[in-house]
């Protein structure tokens, strides 16, 4: 058996541990069957926004006649986006195989790796242990039993970064964020889209609000169908069918497509890790369970990023990766926060939110104040004609904290992330803002507006504050 001071399983957030762990000067063994550099770099983040920036392009070309701008897309090189992207991941993806290759002190085991007994893997024919492990694994696609789903043939968010023709029609089974991500990029590049969505609306984890207009700015571009389930797939002369029924009426549809993207969820890998085996408990749903330090039920082994299920974003793998290092190179343990978790989801228009929305605010306890405010109730946001744009915040009447705050429309992250940075001050509230001046004309105005509407969250009315 091989022994290691630290055994990282997965190469996307976990890489931080591996390189603060060489820092150490440790002897490291990183397991990773998959490409370098986890979902984020491969089949997630990076890859995806590589191809959405040309979608928002076509949308931005398209939305100008509001302004008096009228423009036409003559031609797509659908082939150039996607060799593009793959550039870009490949790049990446060699620079961090060569780092580790030209380091002593990492060992790389390749093969599937399992947990065979207390702090003990076998990955191939080799079994290793450490004192120190660190399951920063991921998640995969979830894939529901549809009958027929199979037999006919779909993609997911890894197979459909390797198409290389544009489908002529798809059908996407969930109008989760990537069912949202990807019906905005294929519709944008001249593919007949149709979102099926169990929910009553699309990103049905948003604030209803947000995720509304979300839903009425997309069904401009594509076919959105909510509250249905798919129930049946058939493939037949050419086409694939997905039979889905209705959740009011119980009547099934049939929607023909080309193609079968399935954006319904995802699920932890951690279970191909058998980590009951070493006494690492996981949930009814297979997410691993960790206590404020991001240790698991068993000392010494840790766990961050997807594989824990609770803020799937890179940005939260990279800050629990931190957690981690610290806590396991430290005495004072340090707890994880996160009360201020930002997020945002590049769909037609983008949203982005940080914190509580107003319906957790609620539930939580709190007496909550809301503002809103439309982007044309600022000049930036008039003179770009966006009707749809909308901030909306939520504010502790109590204490004055800021609970969360959501955007929908152009800009919308960068809009979030200064709301992020006034929820890490001290105090957690609007004295920054208050004290700023801010740039005008600018959609930051609509922020300073969103803040200052804030009006007491009724059931049934909502007064403005004297």
């Amino acid at each position: 058996m091989d022994k290691f001071d630290i055994i990282v399983i997965g190469s996307g957030a976990g890489m931080n541990v591996v390189s603060r762990a060489v820092e150490e000067d440790m002897r490291v063994a990183l397991v990773e069957k998959g490409p370098l550099g986890g979902t984020c770099l491969n089949y997630g983040c990076i890859p995806s926004k590589m191809l959405i920036y040309p979608a928002d392009v076509v949308r931005t070309l398209q939305d100008a006649k509001a302004v008096g701008v009228l423009a036409n897309v003559s031609k797509i090189d659908f082939v150039k986006i996607m060799d593009r992207m793959r550039e870009i991941v490949n790049s990446g993806r060699n620079a961090l195989e060569k780092s580790i290759q030209d380091e002593e002190n990492i060992v790389w085991f390749k093969d599937a790796a399992e947990f065979t007994g207390d702090y003990v893997l076998r990955s191939g024919e080799e079994d290793i242990t450490a004192s120190q492990i660190v399951i920063a694994s991921g998640a995969r696609a979830l894939i529901p039993p549809i009958p027929g789903l199979r037999e006919a043939g779909f993609l997911d968010n890894v197979s459909v970064m390797k198409i290389n023709h544009l489908p002529k029609s798809m059908i996407i089974i969930g109008g989760g964020y990537i069912g949202c991500e990807f019906g905005h990029f294929f519709s944008a590049m001249g593919t007949d889209v149709t979102i099926l969505s169990r929910s009553s609306m699309v990103l049905d984890g948003e604030d209803t609000e947000l995720s509304d207009i979300v839903g009425k700015v997309l069904s401009r571009d594509l076919n959105l169908i909510t509250g249905v389930e798919a129930k049946k797939v058939e493939a037949k002369g050419g086409k694939k069918i997905v039979f889905a029924q209705s959740k009011l009426d119980n009547e099934v549809r049939e929607f023909f497509g080309e193609e079968i993207l399935v954006a319904a969820g995802r699920r932890s890998n951690a279970d191909i890790l058998k980590p009951e085996k070493t006494g690492v408990e996981t949930d009814r749903f297979g997410w691993i369970l960790v206590n404020e330090h991001l240790e698991t039920s068993k000392p010494g082994i840790w766990a961050l990023g997807d594989a824990i299920g609770k803020h799937m974003f890179r940005h939260t793998a990279n800050y629990e990766a931190d957690m981690v290092n610290h806590n396991i190179f430290n005495k004072d343990k340090q707890r994880a926060d996160f009360h201020a978790v930002p997020h945002a989801v590049y769909t037609h228009p983008p949203l982005a939110s940080v914190g509580l929305k107003e319906s957790e605010a609620v539930a939580s306890g709190y007496k909550v104040l809301i503002g809103r405010a439309r982007y044309t109730e600022v000049a930036r946001g008039l003179a770009m004609a966006e009707e749809m744009g909308f901030v909306k915040a939520i504010i502790d009447r109590s204490s004055g904290k800021i609970l969360g705050c959501s955007a929908v429309g152009p800009e919308a992250p960068e809009l979030i992330q200064q709301v992020v940075y006034l929820m890490n001050t001290e105090n957690q509230d609007l004295t920054a803002l208050a004290r700023s001046q801010i740039i005008h004309p600018s959609l930051s105005e609509v922020l300073a507006k969103a803040f200052g509407n804030l009006e007491y969250a009724g059931e049934f009315s909502r007064e403005p504050i004297p």
